[in-house]
């Protein structure tokens, strides 16, 4: 697959300047920053102001780019900032789920300028004899973020096991993917995390997660794993795992997590705030939150609710945070914002903050991050840039068939939330 079509019209890479504070298509109101406000558990407001930016975009009638996520290497770019290294996934929009290669793109600017979306052969399918076939297994849903305690970026994510013929199938087995990026060679060829060798964990892997590194250098990573028998339903638990040598390597599990609805919980993400760790979960029939003091072991789930005691509306995609040190936030999607006419109501991507005692969000601070143009945009990541800057990552998914009649042409968009105040969680050296 090329990318022709996308650079079709478009300047040299070398030379191209990317969007900064408008999008195509004539969409004159995202002329940003806008204030905005949150409210802080001292009742004091968290302040920030948004900025929208489109750094590419890809839709030939066939593919499009999904999962763009973003992480850091510190003071490996311009005038000490930070390198930003993002990597997304070209869906073939054939089929359900199929992804066929992996594309990154680096900015050393903060944004200014970006380098042209290239191929990543390190982390491109390969072929594997699984039960006497020889089967394509392509890693997705890929997270990106900085390892402190390491000095790395490691990225995890999941594999997905394809028929001959390119279908997903069920069941099938499914591995913990993860990759390391060197800035002077880029990404290494990606590698499976070995698990217990337990029936249970025959399907399991970290894909879409938003996981915990410690301060010790451990990894608290949320997995969810379809058991023998279960069908396509699946539980969530929380690993901790080393990292050492490049290797991730799993300790110990935490406690597990079911609920007795069709396909069970999924796509884990995991985050710390004020003394204790919030892990929010999806589900078919609505998102779920929890807590715990540990980061392995949590209470029942409950279902995602505004303040009023009103049902969030999130259901059968993913919730992530942003955690700054004055407070917690949500970002998610959700029914109810004249958007029925949206594949499981995946855009707009909206932002609220939650009160970490009663866990619910607070519907006074939602805010709409990226509006929506008729494609989903529940796949999203999200990364802290530095102590003043959070970026929250999308691409427009190009299906079903016809949702450009909206306005949607298969953009990248980073929503660019400036703290007012320092982030004081963001330590990074």
């Amino acid at each position: 697959m090329t990318l022709n079509n996308y650079k079709e019209n478009k300047e040299p890479a070398n030379r191209r300047k990317f969007i900064k504070n408008s999008l195509i298509g004539g969409i004159t109101f995202l002329s940003l920053p806008i204030n905005l406000m949150g409210l802080r558990l001292s009742n004091d407001p968290v302040k920030y102001k948004l900025n929208l930016q489109s750094p590419t975009r890809y839709f030939d009638g066939k593919n499009c780019f999904v999962h763009p996520r973003a992480g850091i290497i510190p003071l490996a770019g311009k005038g000490g900032n930070p390198r930003v290294v993002m990597t997304m996934t070209s869906q073939d929009l054939s089929g359900s789920d199929v992804f066929k290669a992996a594309y990154g793109m680096q900015t050393d600017d903060l944004g200014k300028t970006w380098t042209n979306p290239t191929e990543l052969k390190a982390l491109e399918p390969r072929y594997e004899i699984i039960d006497g076939v020889r089967r394509p297994v392509a890693i997705s849903d890929f997270w990106p973020a900085w390892h402190k305690k390491s000095k790395t970026l490691l990225g995890t994510g999941h594999t997905v096991v394809y028929t001959p013929d390119w279908k997903v199938s069920n069941p099938r087995p499914r591995d913990t993917s993860y990759s390391i990026y060197e800035p002077d060679y880029g990404w290494s060829d990606w590698n499976k995390l070995e698990m217990p060798a337990l029936e249970k964990f025959e399907d399991c892997g970290a894909g879409s997660v938003q996981r915990y590194d410690k301060s010790d250098g451990t990894i608290l990573l949320p997995v969810y794993y379809r058991s023998p028998g279960n069908g396509t339903t699946s539980s969530v638990t929380v690993i901790r795992c080393t990292f050492y040598n490049k290797k991730l390597q799993f300790l110990e599990q935490g406690n597990e997590l079911h609920i007795d609805v069709p396909r069970g919980y999924g796509e884990p993400s995991l985050t710390h705030f004020k003394g204790n760790y919030y892990l929010t979960l999806r589900n078919d029939k609505q998102g779920y939150v929890t807590k715990g003091v540990d980061g392995l072991n949590f209470e029942e789930p409950k279902p995602w609710t505004f303040d009023d005691g009103e049902a969030l509306g999130n259901y059968n995609t993913q919730q992530h945070w942003v955690t700054h040190s004055d407070g917690l936030f949500l970002v998610y999607t959700r029914r109810g914002a004249d958007n029925d006419h949206v594949f499981r109501h995946r855009a707009p991507l909206f932002m609220a903050q939650v009160d970490p005692n009663s866990l619910r969000v607070i519907r006074k601070t939602e805010k709409i991050l990226v509006p929506e143009r008729g494609a989903r945009l529940g796949n999203f990541g999200i990364t802290d840039i530095s102590p003043n800057e959070t970026w929250i990552t999308v691409s427009e998914w190009m299906q079903p068939s016809g949702v450009e009649k909206y306005g949607s042409d298969g953009s990248i968009f980073i929503a660019r939330i400036h703290w007012d105040q320092p982030n004081k969680l963001f330590e990074i050296l």
